[in-house]
């Protein structure tokens, strides 16, 4: 091999392992410093990281890497019946950059969060309280659907962007569950919302075609959103 063609080949074999390691990153990039504690009220931004600017290092107390709440139950007197309570960098603003974030979810008896997607991270959840019916589906074209009922201490994980729900199974008492995510800040999008109640609405013809339904039937589920 000439030394043109190994330079080539070097370069080739070089970029294949940069792209396949950017694949196989399934969570936020990598710190370059011990951390950047998110400033929301910064009016001069000088370091901005993820959306927010780092707070002044010397200024940064334990107090930046704290939060309390999660031990309150959650209001879940609403039409899904659930209430999910954040830990992002928003409410701990330590997070910023870390990678990682929290949620407590709460259920009335019979409640649900609804089908739904985090798009950027993968979750693990498990039960603190009740029991649960779980699960996602993967992608197209099979479209799985791999569900599980859980029960106190039983652990389940969603893999980043599948649809995934959960049910409270009892209809006579509450359930709680403690969710990780593999993100600062994950995002939800919630599959009814999207598609039913998005602003501007997608046209009727094109939810009534992909849903084998009939115009009228798609106006009333958007009226409902």
């Amino acid at each position: 091999m000439t030394s043109v063609a190994s330079f080539f080949f070097g370069v080739v074999v070089a970029l294949s392992c940069l792209s396949l390691q950017q694949l196989a990153s399934a969570a936020d990039p990598s710190l370059l410093q011990d951390f950047c504690v998110a400033d929301s009220t910064s009016s001069v931004i000088t370091v901005l990281l993820n959306g927010v600017a780092c707070k002044n290092p010397s200024t940064v107390t334990a107090n930046d890497f704290y939060f309390r709440g999660l031990h309150v139950a959650g209001n879940t007197s609403n039409a899904q019946g659930s209430r999910v309570t954040p830990v992002f960098a928003t409410q701990l603003p330590g997070l910023n950059t870390l990678g990682i974030s929290m949620v407590r979810i709460d259920y009335a008896p019979g409640g649900q969060n609804a089908p739904h997607t985090h798009p950027r991270a993968t979750e693990i959840l498990t039960v603190l309280e009740g029991s649960l019916e779980v699960g996602f589906v993967t992608s197209n074209p099979n479209n799985n659907h791999f569900t599980k009922t859980l029960y106190k201490g039983d652990v389940f994980v969603f893999p980043s962007n599948a649809v995934h729900y959960q049910r409270n199974t009892n209809w006579n008492a509450p359930a709680v569950a403690i969710a990780a995510l593999s993100s600062q800040n994950p995002g939800a999008i919630t599959i009814a919302n999207a598609v039913f109640g998005s602003q501007p609405g997608i046209s009727a013809d094109i939810l009534a075609k992909s849903f084998s339904l009939d115009v009228a039937t798609v106006n009333f589920m958007q009226s409902k959103f």
